[in-house]
């Protein structure tokens, strides 16, 4: 079956997640099922960076998902997605931080709102806004799993953001090439 498979890791606010369901569920037409992980969080934590790293997050739930896979024979043509949902801070050795990452044209994606918190920054909670925000990041990282890459369009929600303010900026939704490509995938 195609859908898109959330995980919540962590000690993250289960409202933020199931937040997403909807919104994802509309613009990539197939079911947005909220699963459960158990990731060794642990192992990706950088001591000295006090972040976890996403790269090798995203590569173990591959790698177990080659492993279910071999067990269930039949399913390389799925348009499954999994997006795993976290609360700690992200990177990737050749960044600071990260808001998420994703495999370009894979399976498997993650997000993180803790950079996307305005109390990070000095500012008072805005709930809404951190909610817009996570959508944004987590359409952008599923749109890298269908194989797009940076949209130049500032409108577009695959435009590159850098700093919150950039995903404040940009649009929250898929310009109609963007949106064309992940409605009618390739595999």
């Amino acid at each position: 079956m195609n859908s898109i498979h959330l995980l919540p890791l962590g000690d993250v606010d289960r409202g933020i997640v199931e937040s997403l369901q909807q919104p994802l569920s509309r613009v990539f037409r197939m079911p947005v099922l909220l699963k459960e992980a158990n990731l060794p969080l642990d192992a990706f934590f950088d001591e000295a960076r006090g972040q976890y790293n996403s790269t090798a997050m995203i590569q173990f739930l591959r790698n177990e998902q080659s492993a279910l896979a071999r067990l269930h024979p039949g399913r390389e043509g799925s348009h499954e997605r999994i997006l795993m949902v976290f609360g700690s801070d992200l990177y990737i050795p050749v960044l600071t931080y990260v808001f998420g990452e994703a495999e370009l044209g894979g399976r498997v994606a993650i997000v993180s709102y803790y950079r996307l918190r305005n109390e990070l920054y000095g500012l008072p909670l805005q709930r809404p806004l951190l909610l817009k925000r996570i959508c944004k990041e987590a359409l952008h990282e599923l749109g890298h799993t269908y194989g797009l890459t940076h949209c130049l369009l500032q409108d577009c929600v695959m435009h590159a953001s850098t700093y919150v303010e950039d995903i404040d900026l940009k649009g929250d939704t898929f310009c109609p090439d963007c949106i064309a490509a992940v409605q009618n995938p390739r595999a």
